[in-house]
């Protein structure tokens, strides 16, 4: 024994192959989806204070835009880079840093005392999340195996759900305990205490596994810089949109095009020179990864963009506070939590049915919640259209766990943060395009219908409703596919 190389204090190390499961891995789960959980959070729990800080800073409608749209977008930039990097230098280490900086950026864009200030310190706690978020998928392939891996993709599948979906709650209950200007200050600031405590437990829970040294790493830069900026020039003339479409931007389309096409050209040239490449074009080669990351980039067009069109219905249309704007929703996160993590464990046995089944029920959910905000309105809206919310979150339950699973589960653990880096980065992406599209359909639905809310969020509901079903159609051409297929996990 007296040549092994001591472990350093205060790190469990990740049993290698073969070896007894790591006795902390739920709870380096838990610290790991705490962080995960911000990082989401902030995606959308910001839209509830968008009026809040417009008159507190007097930014104008577009910036204040920036304020969503940007941390978003920086998020997605980064996802794919950053999974790559936990692969290679380890995950406990770039999730340590990442969890530090958005605690940072936090305090950073609470703080803002200007409204550029804030747009890039959100900018910045955008980069913090999309370095966070690729760590956790990577972390759950070291530490868990078989049956657990469902069952620890269904926890992650939860918080996915949960965190988007409580977002307009969350916030709307801070802005309602905190009174004055600078109230919206606290939906940034509540992300200190948290993370900070969670840094405590990440230093204690989270295992050290395989890594190396950064110079030792082939990080691919250039295909880097491809990605990042075929993903940008796909986002922003979206981010930039407004009621009247995407104006001169849409040329940053075909840049988009180029640049990704170059980008597959370049991986595949880096992998047939025996280095590693950002993104191993051999992952749409296993199993389920192709469908899954389909299914995930058109069901989050449709399912982010729900949020602020019904928070813009309920705000502006009916003149809810935020709190009550937030919580007419409850129903769906509800849905969410009660199916996601049963979903997890039915995963392994039922495979790509359940996101089939998920994905029609969420369907019949949001078509049944249009048709009734079409005829219903006024205080009658939150109670006539809860049962079809949570209809809705129940089926949405069903998709983002066992999709999220079904995605990764049979990729190797070396490709692990980059594949979960590139899924996440195509959910983002749905994301920002479901937000804008939804909105700009929703904003030139009022224009168009004389200032009638029920019927442009109706419509605009039966849009989003449409994107489900095609998404169910990827779904069920791959379970037509492979009507045998069940998860089997592999090192």
């Amino acid at each position: 024994m007296s040549g092994s190389t001591p472990k350093p204090a205060g790190e469990v190390v990740v049993p290698s192959a073969g070896e007894a499961p790591n006795p902390l891995r739920w709870r380096a789960l838990a610290v790991s989806q705490l962080g995960g959980f911000m990082a989401l959070l902030d995606v959308s729990i910001v839209n509830v204070a968008l009026p809040s800080i417009e008159r507190g800073l007097g930014m104008s409608a577009g910036s204040v835009q920036w304020v969503v749209s940007g941390y978003g977008l920086t998020l997605g930039l980064v996802l794919v880079a950053a999974g790559r990097l936990g692969d290679a230098v380890g995950r406990r280490k770039m999730f340590l840093i990442a969890l530090s900086a958005f605690v940072v950026a936090s305090a950073l864009s609470g703080a803002a005392p200007t409204a550029g200030l804030l747009i890039a310190a959100r900018l910045l706690q955008g980069i913090a999340g999309g370095m966070l978020t690729p760590q956790n998928s990577g972390l759950i392939q070291e530490l868990f195996h078989g049956p657990e891996r469902g069952k620890a993709f269904g926890i992650m599948g939860t918080t996915i759900g949960l965190a988007t979906a409580t977002g307009p709650i969350v916030g709307g209950l801070i802005l309602s305990l905190v009174n004055g200007p600078d109230a919206w200050r606290w939906v940034f600031y509540v992300n200190v205490p948290i993370g900070l405590v969670a840094l405590v437990l990440a230093a204690r829970w989270v295992p050290t596994g395989a890594g190396g040294k950064l110079r030792d790493t082939h990080l691919d830069l250039f295909g880097s810089l491809l990605l990042g900026g075929g993903v940008l020039s796909l986002l922003l003339p979206l981010v930039n949109a407004d009621s009247e479409g995407l104006g001169g931007d849409w040329w940053l389309f075909l840049v988009s095009v180029v640049l990704l096409a170059t980008f597959v050209w370049w991986e595949l040239h880096t992998v047939s020179r025996g280095k590693q490449p950002l993104l191993d074009p051999r992952l749409v080669r296993t199993a389920g990864y192709a469908a899954g990351s389909g299914i995930g980039f058109v069901y989050f067009i449709g399912f982010t963009g729900i949020w602020l069109v019904l928070a813009l219905y309920f705000q502006d249309g009916l003149h809810y506070s935020p709190l009550r704007s937030g919580l007419a929703v409850t129903p769906f996160a509800l849905g969410v939590a009660l199916s996601a993590a049963i979903a997890g464990r039915l995963v392994a046995r039922l495979g790509r049915t359940l996101t089939v089944v998920g994905l029609i029920t969420m369907a019949a959910g949001l078509v049944t919640t249009a048709l009734l905000l079409r005829f219903i309105g006024g205080d009658t809206a939150v109670l006539a259209t809860a049962g079809p919310l949570l209809i809705a979150g129940l089926g949405g339950g069903m998709v983002t766990s066992p999709n999220l699973t079904l995605t990764l589960e049979n990729v190797p653990v070396r490709m692990a943060g980059a594949a979960g880096g590139a899924l996440q980065t195509a959910q983002r992406i749905g994301g920002a395009i479901g937000s804008a599209v939804l909105a700009t359909i929703f904003y030139n639905l009022l224009m168009r219908s004389g200032g009638n809310y029920q019927t442009s969020v109706s419509d605009t509901l039966l849009c989003a409703s449409a994107l489900m079903v095609v998404a169910l159609v990827i779904a069920t051409t791959d379970l037509l596919r492979h009507p045998g297929r069940r998860i089997e996990a592999k090192p």
